[in-house]
């Protein structure tokens, strides 16, 4: 699993974060890491609502969430602090922030549940964390059919899904 401080997927928004990379850089690194690892899943922090962000811009954002398989999404509705740059620019109203958070978080969502649905009947490396409860190599949270002491690397086969979280039994 790998985490990328995205921030935004539209070159001019990225231009006003100051960011040093372009949409299609992000898309580039993702596709270039999956040929080496196909298996890899992405993270992202996502910042909605930036200003002047139109939503154009905004669309450019959601749609690469699907181009990279951005499965595990931290979205922050912009939040304007005083003596920045960009607190000077022209604010996004705020209830138009949250819808773009939320729109982002539901297409997280989306790519996340795709993604454990496509785990069930496979056999994952699960560390430990809580008894019975741990994460996987791709950082899906799984819960075990028992309890096994906390820091142990265990093997299990993942037989269902259930409220987000990947359901295994043990196979050791």
């Amino acid at each position: 699993h790998m985490h990328i401080s995205l921030q935004a997927g539209d070159d001019m928004v990225l231009k006003r974060m100051k960011r040093r990379h372009l949409r299609q850089d992000v898309v580039d690194f993702c596709q270039k890491v999956r040929a080496l690892r196909s298996d890899v899943t992405f993270g992202a922090d996502i910042i909605a609502g930036f200003p002047t962000e139109t939503d154009e811009m905004a669309e450019n954002t959601l749609r690469l969430v699907d181009e990279c398989g951005l499965i595990y999404l931290h979205v922050f509705p912009y939040s304007s602090r005083p003596g920045t740059p960009a607190a000077k620019m022209p604010q996004v109203r705020k209830d138009i922030r949250k819808d773009r958070a939320a729109a982002l978080r539901a297409a997280g969502d989306i790519q996340l549940n795709t993604f454990l649905k496509s785990r069930i009947g496979m056999i994952e490396n699960v560390l430990v964390e809580k008894e019975n409860t741990g994460h996987t190599e791709h950082f899906a949270p799984v819960m075990l059919d028992r309890v096994i002491e906390a820091g142990t690397i265990a093997k299990a086969k993942v037989t269902g899904l259930e409220d987000g979280k990947l359901i295994a039994e043990l196979t050791g």
